[in-house]
């Protein structure tokens, strides 16, 4: 039987690229994105079939999380593999955010995650599953007057969080934490910073080896930076 995945954010980047080598794996994957029309472009390319479906939503609304779960177990009956990467910064500092911009990030950010976890887990453990979040360099070096990285210090509070709550359930769970990367993720925020970065493939490889970990082995924490990129 096929491998089910649930994939948040998977339009674009990292999660595009991470949906991309499961259905060459032979998984069926299911994408969650706000943009219904970049999903279904996505989904096109990959001329996967019925291994693959495209679920808008926003990760930040409850009743969207808890209907992307229920619409993939309805379809295919299991979840093995859920990766959290749904996520957006915002341009400038703190000092610029304005109190409803910052409330869209830490919802989506923050929130949506949480929601993720609650909706799926109790389904990973049936199948003792594998979750993957993914987190950043971010989240673990303080930035001043950063608030995208105080929610990805939450991202990674969270994976420990819920690693200690499911570790006796063998369910994996395993934080990626990207450096710099090429992706869409940096259009609102003026273009890629100058020094080196990565591709989106880079880190969906990591993903994909977190995922492909043998039963019994727990992989918690990858944290990966471009060559070169000091903090």
């Amino acid at each position: 039987m096929k491998p089910v995945s649930l994939i948040t954010g998977g339009s674009t980047g990292i999660g595009a690229a991470t949906a991309a080598g499961l259905l060459k794996q032979g998984h069926r994957v299911a994408l969650t994105g706000r943009d219904a029309d970049k999903l279904a472009k996505f989904a096109t390319a990959q001329d996967a079939g019925d291994d693959i479906i495209t679920l808008a939503g926003d990760t930040a609304d409850p009743a969207d999380v808890r209907g992307a779960a229920r619409c993939v177990l309805q379809w295919w009956k299991r979840l093995d593999n859920v990766v959290v990467n749904a996520g957006f910064s915002l341009p400038g500092t703190l000092m610029d955010h304005t109190p409803e911009a910052m409330r869209a990030m830490v919802l989506t950010n923050v929130l949506g995650p949480a929601l993720v976890v609650r909706e799926c887990v109790p389904h990973l453990k049936e199948s003792r599953g594998r979750l993957v979040l993914v987190g950043g360099v971010a989240g673990a070096e303080h930035t001043p007057d950063d608030l995208y990285s105080v929610t990805k210090w939450a991202v990674h509070a969270l994976a420990e969080n819920t690693r200690l709550a499911v570790a006796a359930d063998g369910v994996g769970v395993t934080l990626v934490a990207p450096g710099t990367v090429d992706t869409p993720f940096w259009d609102s925020r003026g273009g890629l910073p100058g020094g080196p970065a990565m591709a989106a493939q880079d880190i969906a490889d990591c993903i994909l080896f977190a995922l492909n970990q043998p039963r019994g082995l727990d992989l918690n924490h990858l944290q990966i930076r471009p060559l070169g990129q000091i903090g």
